[in-house]
């Protein structure tokens, strides 16, 4: 709508109602009314555009879509009730029996269980390529492969894909890409400007970004988004109306907080990488982080995760969270209050040793979602905690 990305995310906003409210207003309401039998029809038969039912839409949702979808430049979307009905909901809309899914190895631990454990139950198959190895990526296709899957940057090895390359193979391959654009929001990438078909996204981290609600959206391509509403609207992992105001109220300082993001993470990551304590650090805005020149590329800033392998494995990443003040442990990401988490015991357990390893989830890998606190009393946290750890 706006030339400017920060002047959408404040700017987009329901149409005011007759109260002349300057902020968008709740609708608290389950359901809307009908002007006459033939309106509820028309509507019923999606002759014409209106709120039925909140489960299908609400205006609520409705503005909190048309902003994401004005700040990830893509046509269409739907919001849902958790970041992985969004990642169930955008593959099961899009899959029958007998499909087949290649996917980049280094996912999210619960998208794992879906392509691993869940979706084989359906005759969903899934074959996992290694993100540092691209060559072997176009073997892994089938007859039958419907949708490449990715993180970038994954969760949490902060691993790079090039969507560019990855969307050009998909396009040559005939099959829908979904990328899970949660670490960076639309502000720092945008898949759908390298070709992405579909882009989901945990609202629940830095879309919200104060740790408050639950939330997931999809937003792509009108002709893939439509099946996944299908999908959405008869199973129903709809976002209510309350968490999308929220949302939407977030994305007015989406901006604003990235920028203070990367640039704490940066000098944290710096900061690690000259400590005698620390094996390796990743961080994509890092000239030596093997990511670097694909994420200069795309990506605007270097986001607000910092993974790094403590020396000492698991024991001593235990003893380093057991050493923390005032981080808070959680599995959570994107707060504006730096959170810390040790995957290997927690978001990526369900996973074998060999798992996790093959995409580089090491025993001594600890993950930091870097907040807005001033950048002195971060980096004071984290040199007081290595030296008590020891």
């Amino acid at each position: 709508m706006f030339e400017h990305f920060e002047t959408d995310a404040i700017r987009i906003q329901t149409k005011r109602t007759g109260e002349k409210e300057h902020s968008t207003p709740l609708f608290l309401t389950s359901s809307f009314v009908f002007d006459d039998a033939e309106h509820a029809r028309a509507l019923f038969a999606e002759e014409v555009t209106g709120n039925q039912y909140t489960r299908f839409s609400n205006p609520n949702t409705t503005e909190l879509i048309d902003k994401l979808c004005s700040l990830e430049h893509t046509e269409d979307g739907i919001a849902t009730a958790s970041g992985m009905s969004a990642v169930f909901t955008s593959v099961f809309g899009l899959v029958k029996a007998g499909d087949h899914i290649v996917s980049a190895r280094a996912i999210f631990g619960s998208t794992h269980q879906i392509f691993a454990n869940i979706l084989p139950r359906f005759g969903v198959t899934t074959t996992y390529v290694d993100i540092n190895k691209p060559e072997l990526w176009e073997q892994a296709f089938q007859e039958n492969t419907k949708i490449v899957y990715i993180e970038t940057p994954s969760n949490p090895g902060l691993d790079i894909v090039d969507l560019e390359w990855v969307s050009a193979l998909c396009k040559k391959k005939k099959v829908i890409l979904i990328v899970d654009n949660c670490f960076c929001s639309p502000y720092i990438q945008r898949p759908a400007d390298f070709g992405a078909d579909v882009v989901i996204h945990s609202a629940t981290k830095y879309l919200d970004g104060q740790g408050r609600v639950i939330a997931g959206v999809i937003l792509g391509k009108k002709e893939y988004i439509q099946p996944i509403r299908y999908m959405a609207r008869n199973t129903g992992p709809a976002l209510s109306p309350m968490n999308a105001w929220i949302i939407s109220k977030s994305l007015e300082t989406l901006a604003v907080r990235m920028d203070r993001h990367s640039e704490n993470a940066m000098k944290l990551a710096e900061f690690l990488e000259k400590s005698s304590d620390v094996e390796l650090v990743r961080y994509p805005f890092l000239p030596n982080d093997p990511g670097y020149t694909i994420a200069k590329k795309q990506m605007k800033a270097g986001g607000g995760i910092v993974s790094f392998v403590i020396k000492g494995g698991v024991d001593r990443a235990r003893k380093f969270l057991d050493s923390l003040k005032w981080f808070s442990l959680t599995a959570n990401l994107g707060d504006t209050r730096t959170t810390v988490t040790h995957p290997t015991s927690t978001t990526h357990s369900k996973l074998s040793e060999a798992e996790r390893l093959a995409v580089g989830i090491l025993p001594g890998l600890i993950r930091v979602s870097v907040g807005l606190e001033h950048i002195d009393d971060i980096i004071a946290e984290v040199k007081q905690a290595l030296a008590n750890s020891k």
